[in-house]
């Protein structure tokens, strides 16, 4: 018996025909709202799972088998010979500090409401702008500082400051500014190092830094939840894979401003699962995040399009 079976080959080159006749623009939107839906749902596991599991273990969870599941795809590119690197403590450094974005971001989900969470997760671009000046010597000028500053004002309505911040809220923000830290990292990488090395380093360093707060909170996860977090490590593996077919399919400047709509998805499924309510401030709050950030998002692409195009890693 042959698999698949020939009526369900011959659909499957039909629908594929059909998805290659769309417009590229067209292809990366879809991609794009998959990975919002799965990245929403990504986030949807993190906060039920952390009521049961200290948000730690379910950080280590993510990590350890997010880098099993690109081990295979490691195999097929040559195995070890594929991790070869002449830049290892730049890995380490990158790897680190993914390690300590996931461990507050998940903190950050599993504590506040959904749409909170995102709302803050969505200012790293913010971050972005004095970290390229100070690491990449990037010359920034007054549209794109004015941005950044209206960003910031837009986290300040989210949190309305008082005596009494939460520690998670702040957690979120120390998330949004280790992930544009890595990212900035990345950039250095991929000037000599292939996209497979530097996954699998990324995944090996978070796992080893996610592994000690783990191990001082565990509890064995019983079989719902173990299962439960094997979903959430496949939903956001599919949301990765989903946002980066929509930037090769499609252009930044369209697929981008797609992925804010997670804020709507994340304050309809916090209201949905978990019965929560964004308030006037969140939602005032996350417009102005949205808005500079969205800015700041289509200016980098509009002058991206005036520079050489970067060198392609090494095979």
């Amino acid at each position: 018996m042959t698999f698949p079976p020939p009526w369900l080959a011959a659909h499957l080159v039909r629908a594929t025909t059909r998805w290659q006749a769309v417009s590229p623009n067209a292809r990366g939107a879809v991609w794009a709202l998959g990975a919002v839906v799965f990245m929403s749902l990504m986030s949807v596991h993190i906060k039920y799972l952390g009521n049961e599991l200290d948000s730690f273990e379910v950080a280590w969870f993510r990590s350890s088998l997010g880098l099993v599941m690109i081990l295979p795809f490691l195999w097929r590119a040559g195995g070890v010979s594929a991790l070869y690197t002449r830049r290892f403590p730049k890995h380490v450094v990158r790897g680190l500090i993914a390690g300590a974005s996931i461990l507050s971001g998940f903190y950050s989900v599993a504590h506040l409401p959904l749409a909170t969470a995102t709302a803050l997760g969505f200012c790293r671009p913010l971050f972005m702008v004095p970290l390229a000046i100070l690491m990449l010597n990037e010359v920034v000028r007054g549209r794109r500082w004015s941005a950044t500053l209206v960003g910031f004002l837009g986290v300040l309505v989210v949190v309305r400051p008082t005596d009494d911040i939460p520690v998670a809220a702040w957690a979120g923000i120390f998330s949004a500014f280790t992930t544009a830290l890595a990212m900035i990292v990345t950039k250095q990488l991929t000037t000599t190092e292939h996209p497979r090395t530097m996954i699998f380093y990324n995944g090996l360093f978070a796992c080893l830094i996610a592994s000690g707060p783990a191990f001082y909170v565990w509890q064995w996860p019983t079989l719902e939840q173990f299962a439960l977090l094997c979903s959430m490590a496949a939903v956001g593996a599919i949301g990765n894979s989903c946002m980066i077919r929509s930037l090769q399919a499609g252009e930044a400047t369209l697929v981008g401003p797609i992925e804010y709509l997670r804020i709507i998805t994340a304050a309809f499924f916090g209201f949905v699962f978990f019965s929560e309510v964004p308030t006037w401030w969140t939602a005032a709050g996350a417009a102005i995040i949205v808005a500079s950030t969205g800015y700041i998002t289509w200016r980098e692409a509009r002058l991206g399009r005036q520079r050489p195009p970067p060198e392609e890693p090494p095979s």
